[in-house]
């Protein structure tokens, strides 16, 4: 399935996709993307649904993005061995993890704001994990039973709030329209093996970043377990996995993001986002 939430931003309404593609609205059998409509029993029960029988959304409307009510947007740094290398960074030896707050959240398709006073501000496409079944001291083994399904993230991070700003990774990677999300969750079942999807981003039309998630350092499946050994994870929790090669940071010279350019980005499977930058 491919669940979705369209609509004005605070006002969306979930839906599913079609075998045609077209938007079928599911606000008479849901009331969001969220919470325990993401857990195995809740998504048995949309796939249950004949979507030929829901009504059709008609038009263009705004995506939104596509899970409401996120408790926890966890992201882990330098998880691509090609990525860590153009920073010049050593591969890490376990995960290391920083938070996006949930006010960076956007619709895939949203403005992203440059921030006041940044002159760094950077692209990174990510494979984005949706939990559905929470827990702790999740068995490696057992942790793909926890994915809801996946989607596409663009970690938009501020390099100077980041990194010459002193203290956490977060300053420079939750500003208000860093994390957009979506188009759509693409369940579990339809991605056959997320560990190998091919993933780009372009600014203006250049391509900058086209990886793929098979140099991940940690695999879906040690982030999960691993994560699980820190916190809770809960139906809804986004882990954003980690960026491949070619973030602004990484070019010679290095290049950032100005008011006024698009970034196109997506992977394989998981759709398509478009965001054009525009000053906070």
């Amino acid at each position: 399935m491919k669940l979705l939430r369209v609509g004005p931003k605070g006002q969306e309404k979930p839906a599913m996709l079609d075998a045609q593609g077209r938007m079928r609205d599911l606000s008479a059998v849901i009331s969001d993307v969220a919470g325990e409509v993401l857990t195995p029993a809740g998504l048995d029960r949309l796939r249950a649904l004949n979507p030929d029988t829901l009504p059709l959304i008609e038009g263009s409307p705004r995506i939104g993005p596509c899970v409401g009510q996120v408790g926890k947007f966890v992201c882990i740094g330098l998880n691509y061995a090609d990525h860590a290398a153009e920073t010049g960074a050593d591969i890490p030896k376990e995960p290391i993890l920083f938070a996006k707050w949930t006010s960076a959240i956007c619709g895939p398709n949203d403005n992203v704001e440059i921030p006041r006073n940044s002159s760094k501000t950077d692209w990174e496409v990510e494979l984005g994990v949706v939990i559905g079944q929470g827990g702790r001291y999740i068995d490696q083994a057992r942790a793909m039973e926890h994915v809801a399904g996946y989607c596409v993230v663009n970690d938009v991070s501020e390099r100077e709030f980041q990194i010459e700003r002193g203290g956490s990774w977060a300053k420079g990677k939750g500003n208000d329209t860093f994390g957009p999300i979506g188009p759509w969750l693409v369940t579990r079942d339809e991605i056959a093996d997320p560990g190998n999807l091919h993933m780009w981003l372009e600014v203006d039309g250049h391509r900058f970043q086209d990886g793929s998630t098979r140099t991940m350092v940690f695999d879906i499946p040690h982030l999960i377990s691993y994560l699980s050994q820190f916190m809770s994870l809960q139906p809804g929790d986004i882990i954003s996995t980690g960026t491949p090669p070619g973030v602004g940071m990484g070019q010679k010279p290095p290049r950032y993001l100005r008011a006024g350019q698009t970034m196109r980005l997506g992977i394989e499977g998981l759709g398509e986002q478009q965001q054009t930058t525009v000053q906070a």
